[in-house]
């Protein structure tokens, strides 16, 4: 056995344990899936939507667009395939939605919420 670190002496401060817990505890909470999708990611994914949609709308309301929460919500899995198309992060829900061979239930879902989404938009008139 090599005595290489028999004289250093290793501490770890409190925001290292407290990353490394928190990275254990994510990854933890993703293991669990849904059709190979992490169940964690698409609550998240919902609750975030849910929390910044009062905001989305107000902005939206600028250009005399009228959304509710429950488009918002709708367009919750088409925006994320959206956003991870632009920033090149490959996920696999991105994958599948593009992939010309299969996964075409999952492309009925993302368009149906897409479009089922729209139906709640409604045009401000200006004035």
């Amino acid at each position: 056995m090599s005595n290489l670190y028999k004289d250093k002496v290793y501490t770890i401060t409190y925001s290292e344990v407290l990353f490394i817990f928190v990275i254990m505890t994510i990854e933890l909470l993703r293991q669990f899936r849904v059709g190979g999708y992490a169940l964690f990611d698409l609550v998240l994914s919902f609750f975030g939507i849910f929390i910044l949609s009062p905001v989305l709308s107000k902005i939206f309301h600028t250009v005399h667009l009228e959304i509710p929460r429950k488009s918002w919500l709708l367009f919750t899995l088409p925006i994320g395939i959206l956003t991870h198309i632009i920033i090149g992060n490959r996920t696999r829900m991105t994958r599948d939605f593009f992939d010309p061979q299969g996964h075409f239930l999952l492309k009925i879902l993302i368009i149906g919420l897409f479009l089922y989404g729209l139906k709640g938009i409604t045009i401000l008139k200006k004035g």
